[in-house]
């Protein structure tokens, strides 16, 4: 884990060498990762549209023959959330208003409702054996969860931060829908407040993702931890060859 940890850290600091970045191609960069980050995370969550299909619904708003109106609207919503992580990345905290506000504009079209706003219901995740906690505790589970952020930024690194967060986020389960969803984009938003670009799931990891996931609940981080650092590396290399290209 040291090893990938150092190895993002030489490519951060080659790409902190490029700051001040041209305005023009901040912008490309960040429209180039606003696709693919969009259409990675949906579609790990089974959304249908490919990614050229994404890039067509954000920027041409188009809609695409056959494919379901929900589709559309999590790409939409998707989109808008993204834009708010970089608001939020010129803080360095994170609060409980600004997760909710993530998951509310990603969720707001498919049900306004429910967006934002904590589940008032038990939920059944199929697929693993792990039961989320009971409606009536998550109010105190979250209080607790933004409380310990800043301790557990100062004690690790920020790729395994962002990991730790992303893992606590799914276990806490707060909303009806859209929770890998909200904790993908919040793991986002801590690696931006460090200066490290978006980390990017691709969908051919999607049983590595949720396997390792699952073995976070009975108490095994490595494998988890280990996975989005490979992303996080990934990544960060695809955003200095595109600096550099």
């Amino acid at each position: 884990m040291k090893d990938i940890l150092k190895k993002i850290d030489s490519i951060k600091t080659k790409i902190d060498a490029h700051r001040p970045m041209d305005a023009h191609l901040l912008k490309q960069l960040r429209e180039y990762f606003r696709i693919g980050m969009t259409y990675t995370s949906n579609a790990l969550e089974g959304n249908s549209l490919t990614e050229t299909e994404t890039k067509v619904v954000i920027e041409d708003g188009i809609t695409i023959g056959g494919k379901p109106v929900k589709d559309h609207l999590e790409a939409l919503g998707h989109s808008e959330a993204y834009d708010l992580l970089f608001r939020l990345a010129k803080r360095q905290d994170i609060t409980e208003a600004n997760i909710k506000e993530l998951h509310r504009l990603f969720y707001y079209r498919i049900d306004e409702d429910q967006a934002g706003k904590y589940r008032k219901q038990k939920v059944i995740i199929t697929g693993t054996d792990f039961l989320p906690p009971a409606p009536d505790k998550i109010p105190a589970l979250m209080q607790t969860f933004v409380n310990d952020l800043p301790g557990k930024r100062k004690k690790n690194h920020p790729v395994e931060f962002a990991a730790i967060i992303h893992k606590e986020l799914v276990t806490v389960h707060p909303f009806i829908d859209g929770n890998g969803r909200a904790a993908r984009l919040l793991m986002n938003l801590a690696l931006l407040q460090s200066g490290y670009p978006v980390a990017i799931i691709p969908p051919i990891l999607r049983r590595d993702y949720l396997d390792t996931l699952n073995k976070t609940h009975k108490g095994d981080f490595r494998l988890f931890n280990k996975l989005i650092a490979g992303v996080c590396y990934e990544s960060a290399k695809e955003y200095l060859r595109l600096l550099e290209g």
